[in-house]
């Protein structure tokens, strides 16, 4: 905060920011005004008297960011958050950044101003900078879905989930295997496919650089993803998305192809969304506890606004075995 970095009072930095010209002069003296507006000026802090690095009360208001609403995953985590903060007592709103750092600066910013206590972000960069700045403005915030330096996060074991895939794949003999890895600045991309890369690795399967595709977490990235993967070379014979609705788009450029699955190709998603086992191939998937993961992010924050300094909360994965990786899934009874 501005007052610690300082050596003044709340209060006094406060008053300052919020009086007219010489009117701070009432408040501290020359020199402290100045270091105070300067200070201010540097940071970025807003003047408004509700902005929350300067507030004494509560509002009982948490702001949520995240890349998309309409995103399934991120819908329901935010429906675990909001039910979790009202059973505390306290509102929520959300609002989507796309995944836009301008963005996520300004939404951040419009809800400085709506006086919340604290924010959950769902929308987390690897390269933490904005992060960064929201820490130093004094801003209590956690992390939910994506991690991001040492900020405390409710995420699942996504390294690990990544590795159930890897070694699923690696069983049914499957050995030639692409990856349309997602967003590559989102830890939930890095750590699925470094986990798969690892796993697979032990088996003795080595997954080349170019067959790493990095596109949206959406029915078109996985098109477009899959569409370049059979541009530059053969077709594989496994393919892992590392996201359900990346897998329904590269299921739609596979088809268009003829080529089959699960015959020609094994297809893995990741989140069990309700998609996974209505579409035309039942698809393997991995399960992650989205609901709960939001209600966990809620429960860091409520810790962070008491003075605490939580662990993060790493959540166990779960692999779904269906027709799209195995053929015999069904008769199994496994799914």
């Amino acid at each position: 905060m501005l007052a610690d970095e300082l050596g003044v009072s709340p209060s006094t930095v406060s008053r300052v920011l919020n009086a007219d010209g010489d009117d701070a002069l009432r408040w501290a003296s020359t020199d402290t005004v100045a270091r105070i507006r300067a200070l201010a000026q540097e940071q970025g802090y807003s003047p408004n008297p509700q902005a929350s690095s300067l507030r004494t009360r509560r509002s009982g208001l948490i702001g949520v960011l995240v890349p998309r609403l309409q995103d399934y995953v991120l819908a329901t985590i935010y429906e675990g958050i909001e039910e979790a903060a009202s059973e505390s007592g306290q509102s929520t709103f959300v609002t989507n950044s796309l995944d836009l750092i301008d963005n996520q600066r300004a939404r951040t910013q419009m809800m400085i101003d709506r006086r919340v206590d604290g924010m959950i972000f769902g929308d987390a960069h690897l390269d933490h900078a904005f992060l960064d700045e929201v820490h130093r403005h004094g801003l209590p915030f956690v992390l939910t879905s994506r991690h991001s330096g040492d900020y405390p996060a409710a995420t699942v074991d996504d390294v690990k989930g990544g590795r159930l895939v890897g070694e699923h794949l690696a069983s049914t003999g499957r050995r030639d295997i692409a990856i349309l890895a997602g967003l590559e600045f989102a830890s939930t991309a890095q750590d699925r496919t470094s986990g798969a890369r690892q796993a697979l690795s032990e088996h003795g399967i080595h997954v080349p650089d170019d067959r790493v595709v990095y596109s949206s977490f959406d029915p078109a990235g996985g098109r477009a993803g899959m569409e370049r993967i059979l541009a530059n070379g053969p077709v594989p014979d496994a393919v892992f998305a590392t996201n359900d609705f990346a897998a329904l788009g590269a299921f739609g450029a596979l088809r268009d192809r003829g080529i089959r699955v699960p015959d020609d190709v094994a297809l893995v998603g990741y989140n069990d969304t309700p998609l996974a086992d209505g579409g035309a191939v039942a698809l393997t998937t991995v399960r992650s506890p989205m609901h709960e993961m939001g209600r966990q992010a809620m429960r860091l924050l409520t810790e962070v606004l008491s003075g605490g300094t939580p662990e993060s909360v790493l959540m166990e994965p779960e692999l779904v075995v269906r027709r799209s990786s195995d053929p015999d899934a069904a008769r199994r009874g496994t799914v």
